[in-house]
């Protein structure tokens, strides 16, 4: 029997990140393994399902990249801009045709890259920093945001995956 790969936090630091944020690069590399590893595994007439009323795969695949996309233009301590905030609108919409998993996977692995590349230049000074969330302003910090990214992307990758399991 194959055994499973060693999760990406168990593979020790990754080069040219402070070690201060190693967890949330560790789980972001975590979740686009898990979401390019189901990205095959399910029939495209199960993207857009909501089983029992839940959330559809495809809606938690897209809703990853765009909260992870949305969070971490916060930690930069900028507001959100329009097309961000259209695209928050249709996150759940399947389109016409509808978007196959393949699609919003390759979408999500290129916001996965540009939070890589934010990350890499995060300095370790500025994660307690201010920041602002919304409209409303709410009180955050860098390092809450990031935390929070981190957070909340495994746990969209891990509603698709239950998902996906349930449908089977």
């Amino acid at each position: 029997m194959a055994t499973a790969p060693t999760e990406a936090w168990q593979r020790g630091p990754v080069a040219g990140f402070d070690p201060l944020i190693m967890p949330v690069v560790h789980a972001l590399i975590q979740a686009r393994e898990d979401l390019e590893r189901l990205a095959v595994t399910v029939p495209a007439d199960h993207v857009w399902r909501r089983p029992g009323g839940a959330a559809s795969i495809g809606f938690h695949v897209r809703h990853t990249g765009g909260a992870l996309d949305r969070l971490l233009t916060y930690a930069r301590g900028e507001l959100l801009s329009d097309a961000q905030r259209a695209a928050l609108k249709t996150e759940g919409e399947a389109g016409d045709p509808p978007a196959p998993l393949s699609a919003l996977v390759t979408d999500v692995t290129r916001i996965f890259e540009a939070a890589f590349d934010q990350l890499r230049t995060t300095p370790a000074g500025t994660l307690l920093e201010e920041r602002k969330v919304g409209r409303a302003g709410l009180p955050a910090t860098v390092l809450g945001l990031l935390f929070h990214a981190a957070e909340h992307t495994t746990r969209h990758v891990g509603q698709a995956i239950t998902t996906a399991l349930v449908q089977r």
